[in-house]
């Protein structure tokens, strides 16, 4: 099986996630990895469950993991352009020829068993052959929607995150906060340290209620056991961000926080004291101070307020940044960088241009809502078969009462209709879905992430 067959079976396996058969192949996950020899069982690390931050906070406790001398597997969820992103050691991605050797091994169990799971479980399972094959033992796993039905918690490591919270998913999660809450936290399992971002206080009593049916649990709460404080300070490239992080086990100083928004500065905190959780459980040694600061401070996360200063679609050239926000509060979230590099672009009679897909069930209205009403909006569809119609989303749109809003069949002739519309060295924001800046990163000419 080569790399691109990989790639076929696993977007026909998206196009057929929903339906009657969900459950069934969610059971199938323990299964297969039993049919693997369990390859999970060699693994020791941490789960993070929440709505927004789930990658940036991964990417920050791979960092410290290696900072304290280990090797880690990692498995950001979603990928942005291919499937080989899922898997990385130490923050690099696999080869499309490691890929396409984990997956085949468990692509053949799972015919040999008859055991049909759907694509997160083959990613889970790929993940977990690969880290056992490379004689990786520490792993750092992202749940790509809920958390108790999230396939990566079959791989039963005992350090749960909580990032935060928030109204997303709902279809499948539930239509409350309460409910979406008690939809990832049940990821905990009796003995695990649970370590919680800063949640509202509905979704802090519903958090409680899950824990308290947890016997042996440790748990450390962002703002209590855990603190942090912030700072800017002038460094040899500028300005930089300097976090102080505060845990049960340690006080880290002078952390800096090179992804950009505040809102990175949470994400750092509570990295670091998942690490020290992990530390706690022997899972890894403390981390040296000073390669604790190079390391966090080599940390990218492609896809979130990436900027591309120098971008080229066809003759026209100019800025283009790339954000992966896929609700209303990450939007709301990311706002205030978006509109830092719309002032810094210097043109105000040319505004940016947006560039936008999401997928049909998400409040579009809600996420749009924290942007200017004036920016010019081209709304175009992914290849993705849960993407909205473009036609659709203006008309949901409409009563908004947004600026010029064209639609464009897909991402590339979008890019092109928004650099018509920025003109030459204007600036072009893509956001709305993941997917969507992958397709974008592609198109730009920039390599897998």
């Amino acid at each position: 099986m080569d790399y691109q067959e990989c790639v076929d079976i696993l977007e026909e396996l998206h196009g057929n996630s929903h339906g009657p058969l969900r459950e069934a192949r969610q059971a199938n996950v323990p299964r297969l990895l039993a049919a693997l020899g369990h390859p999970e069982h060699e693994l020791r690390g941490m789960l993070v469950v929440g709505t927004n931050g789930k990658g940036s906070t991964c990417a920050f406790a791979v960092a410290a993991v290696a900072a304290a001398g280990a090797r880690a597997g990692s498995m950001p969820s979603p990928h942005l352009q291919e499937p080989r992103e899922r898997i990385r050691v130490d923050g690099v991605p696999v080869t499309r020829a490691e890929y396409a050797s984990a997956f085949a091994e468990v692509y053949r169990a799972a015919y040999r068993y008859d055991l049909p799971v759907m694509a997160t479980g083959l990613y889970a399972a790929t993940a977990a052959v690969h880290f056992r094959n490379a004689g990786v033992r520490l792993a750092v796993a992202e749940a790509s929607i809920g958390g108790s039905r999230a396939a990566a918690r079959e791989l039963d490591l005992d350090v749960k995150v909580v990032t935060g919270i928030g109204l997303d998913h709902v279809g499948l999660l539930g239509d409350t906060l309460a409910e979406i809450t008690r939809a990832k936290v049940e990821a905990v399992r009796d003995g695990d340290h649970a370590v919680l971002g800063r949640l509202a206080p509905e979704a802090v009593t519903a958090a409680g209620r899950v824990l308290d049916r947890r016997t042996g649990v440790s748990v450390w709460r962002m703002d209590h056991e855990i603190r942090y404080t912030a700072r800017t300070a002038n460094g040899p490239g500028g300005p930089a961000a300097l976090v102080d992080v505060t845990t049960p086990r340690a006080v880290h100083r002078d952390l800096p926080c090179p992804l950009p928004g505040a809102h990175q500065h949470h994400n750092l905190a509570l990295a670091v004291a998942a690490v020290d959780a992990m530390v706690e459980r022997g899972h890894v040694r403390a981390p040296d101070a000073a390669r604790l600061r190079t390391r966090l401070a080599a940390t990218r996360w492609p896809g979130r307020l990436e900027l591309v200063p120098a971008a080229r679609l066809g003759d026209w050239t100019g800025r283009v940044l790339l954000d992966g926000a896929t609700n209303p509060q990450g939007v709301a979230t990311v706002t205030p960088e978006i509109l830092r590099h719309a002032r810094a672009a210097g043109h105000p009679d040319r505004p940016p241009v947006l560039v936008f897909s999401a997928f049909a069930n998400k409040d579009v209205p809600g996420m749009l809502a924290p942007l200017p009403p004036h920016w010019p909006l081209v709304l175009t569809r992914t290849g993705s078969h849960e993407c909205a119609d473009p036609a659709t989303l203006r008309a949901r749109l409409a009563p908004a009462g947004r600026g010029p809003c064209l639609t464009a069949e897909d991402t590339r002739s979008a890019l092109h209709r928004a650099g018509e519309l920025a003109g030459p060295g204007g600036l072009i924001v893509v956001l709305g879905s993941l997917r969507l800046v992958g397709e974008a990163r592609t198109a730009l000419g920039l390599p897998a992430a």
